[in-house]
């Protein structure tokens, strides 16, 4: 079933650890989080969604680096529950804390009925990320929300203050039960296409703003499966951040965003004073979807009025999308969240060690639809692959079944885990329109080709101005090359961002491990971990 498609990991030696100091002036903020069930027709059709603290999207939460952020989530469904974060506590630049990675592979679910506190630092991570449910397809119902941080006052930033700052939450929708849409992949069956498009949990909404003042619109696919292209009638989009990188300031009508990516642009309202609809539309589907919201001057008298924008040229030209992906580029100049400047950490010069090559496959395993990587679809267990490596707990995982290089036999079934050393880097090649995000880690993004990739491709390469992000797409019949910095030890989760996939076997997980143990390398196990499985039973 399916094509093959093959996920390139280039890892190359480098020696950067660092250590996170809480300085005393950092701030702590507290937060109380209940999740519940709740009834809202997003789609016109009255359906069961997840709300935190009552809301649809969750609360948005707004940090500032070094911000402390002790949240407490209480757990009122009637399933276990994990929240995962895109960004905060990512990256190159800052030790992510695996313990409170909020995924199956590092954390024990939440029980119904339960709470567990999240303590992490957002360090490092100017810009626009999301949070969301990690476990089973909760994200199908909700549960997520946006996550932004800001800069310090002594830390400055690329651009002028905006005026104002929107988060639109952008992605795909079923008015189907998130319980039901598992029962149709377990059975087997893969799911039908989306109902609709939604921007922060409705079909339609408005954003009011002034005349001649300049806005930031922080732009995020939550979806579960489809691309989408976003546009403002009359307005350009200046594109200035994407998942923790500033970038160079180029001017686009409008920009594609893949599952589980994020960027922030600036708008400057210079038109006359009317209403001016917000577009976003999926991208390469054979049936388009499409949502409109409304840009609102607050001294407007007229409703939008023309053709709503269309999509860019023909909806299956990948090409299209390629070249704009080239255009994103690192501001080498503009600080990050330290004074150094994004630039001043060369990965270019770094010399390759290895090649691992990787292939994504989608095979029916006793008869039922599962994805694979080189030829092991994931399944997760009972036991925390991060708990089991902490407390010697053997029989858990694998790190001999997933090869070094693909044999395209037939798909199976196990838990994998790629062994790899603290200090390494990361490249890929994906068959159908994809998208991959790495948890713990930013990586740069140093080229996109059709074909199949070959040694060849490496002259392609951009080693010079290539931005960091979590998640990058691949597009179908080519490949996108990534490097990471494997500086983070820890149990990382290497995923398909199309949920459908990931839920059926398509990830792994990476052991970024040494064998000295130490603070310098990665925080102490959590007093207040929760222990399920074969961990119940042992002590911290």
């Amino acid at each position: 079933m399916g094509s093959t498609s093959l996920l390139h990991l280039l890892c190359l030696v480098i020696a950067l650890v660092s250590v996170s100091v809480v300085q005393a002036e950092d701030a702590y903020k507290y937060y109380t989080w209940t999740v519940t069930y709740g009834t809202l027709s997003p789609l016109g059709t009255p359906q069961q969604v997840i709300l935190i603290n009552g809301q649809f999207p969750g609360p948005r939460l707004d940090l500032v680096t070094n911000d402390n952020v002790i949240l407490n989530l209480i757990n009122k469904l009637d399933e276990p529950f994990l929240l995962t974060w895109y960004g905060s506590m990512n990256g190159i630049k800052q030790r992510k804390n695996s313990w409170q990675d909020g995924v199956l592979g590092t954390n024990c679910p939440i029980p119904p009925n339960s709470n567990y506190t999240y303590k992490f630092q957002a360090k490092d991570q100017i810009g626009t990320y999301t949070y969301f449910p990690s476990t089973q397809l909760h994200k199908a119902s909700g549960g997520f929300g946006g996550l932004n941080v800001y800069h310090r006052s002594v830390i400055p930033i690329p651009y002028p203050n905006p005026d104002g700052d929107f988060t639109l939450l952008i992605g795909d929708w079923y008015k189907t039960n998130h319980k039901a849409l598992r029962q149709t992949l377990d059975s087997g069956k893969p799911l039908a296409f989306p109902d609709g498009l939604l921007i922060n949990g409705q079909a339609h909404s408005s954003f009011t703003a002034n005349q001649g003042k300049t806005y930031m619109f922080r732009i995020s696919n939550v979806g579960l499966s489809t691309s989408i292209n976003f546009r403002i009638q009359g307005h350009a989009l200046k594109l200035v951040e994407v998942e923790g990188s500033h970038v160079v300031q180029n001017l686009y009508d409008s920009l594609d965003v893949h599952v589980g990516q994020s960027v922030a642009v600036l708008v400057t309202l210079n038109q006359p004073p009317k209403d001016y609809y917000i577009v976003a539309s999926t991208r390469f589907t054979e049936t388009p979807l499409t949502t409109t919201a409304v840009l609102h001057y607050s001294n407007s008298f007229s409703s939008a009025l023309g053709p709503v924008p269309a999509a860019p040229v023909d909806k299956y030209d990948y090409d299209w999308s390629m070249k704009q992906a080239r255009t994103y580029r690192w501001n080498l100049t503009a600080n990050a969240a330290r004074p150094n400047p994004q630039g001043s950490f060369h990965y270019g010069k770094i010399t390759p060690t290895k090649v691992i090559k990787l292939a994504n496959s989608a095979p029916l395993i006793n008869g039922k639809l599962r994805y694979a990587v080189n030829s092991v679809s994931y399944l997760n267990p009972d036991t925390p692959l991060k708990l089991a490596d902490y407390f010697n707990i053997p029989g858990i995982f694998s790190v001999n079944l997933l090869q070094s290089s693909p044999s395209y036999g037939p798909g199976y079934i196990g838990t994998s885990v790629l062994p790899t050393s603290l200090h390494d880097f990361i490249e890929n090649n994906e068959n159908t329109m994809q998208s991959w995000h790495l948890d713990g880690y930013d990586f740069w993004v140093i080229g996109y080709g059709f074909g199949q990739w070959t040694d060849a491709s490496r002259k392609t390469y951009n080693l010079e101005d290539a931005l960091t992000r979590h998640t990058a797409q691949v597009y179908p019949k080519s490949w996108t090359a990534i490097l990471v910095s494997l500086d983070n030890q820890g149990m990382w989760n290497l995923r398909s961002a199309i949920w459908e996939r990931q839920y059926l076997g398509q990830q792994f997980y990476l052991r970024v491990w040494n064998a000295q143990r130490s603070l310098a390398n990665e925080y102490d196990i959590p007093n207040n971990v929760l222990l399920c499985g074969k961990a119940v039973g042992h002590h911290p």
